[in-house]
């Protein structure tokens, strides 16, 4: 009976680990970022232009207001979604010291929730 027991714990521990497993290979690796092919394409301008305005409309800290200029880079990764990791650049509209400048936005979209973006990660890299 005992063997039994350590049997049945065995099996369902195994079980276990293998659903993680597969549900880790269903959405790939969480670190891959994969390079977009098409800036110009025009969702991805449009996740650019979401990812200004939505830095544009932060109520903290003094907020310098950005005009978009160009997608320099983007990327990809697969989650819970997509994120879109893009290099950008911006121009100030209200007399920043710093007219001209390179940005990383990430973008988080969730096609299947209302608010399908959202922005998660915004900073300056370089000061022109």
């Amino acid at each position: 009976m005992r063997l039994q027991c350590h049997v049945f714990f065995l099996l369902l521990a195994l079980t276990a680990a293998a659903a993680v497993v597969s549900r880790k290979e269903a959405y790939g690796p969480k670190s891959v970022w994969t390079p977009i092919k098409d800036l110009s394409d025009p969702h991805v301008e449009d996740i650019a232009q979401f990812a200004i305005s939505a830095h544009n409309s932060r109520p903290f800290e003094p907020v310098i207001i950005l005009k978009l200029q160009r997608i320099i880079k983007g990327e990809t990764q697969v989650v819970a979604g997509t994120n879109y990791r893009l290099l950008l650049e911006a121009c100030s509209l209200n007399g920043s010291p710093h007219p001209t400048g390179i940005y990383e936005a990430i973008v988080l979209e969730r096609p299947e929730v209302l608010q399908s973006l959202s922005l998660t990660s915004f900073k300056l890299v370089h000061q022109s």
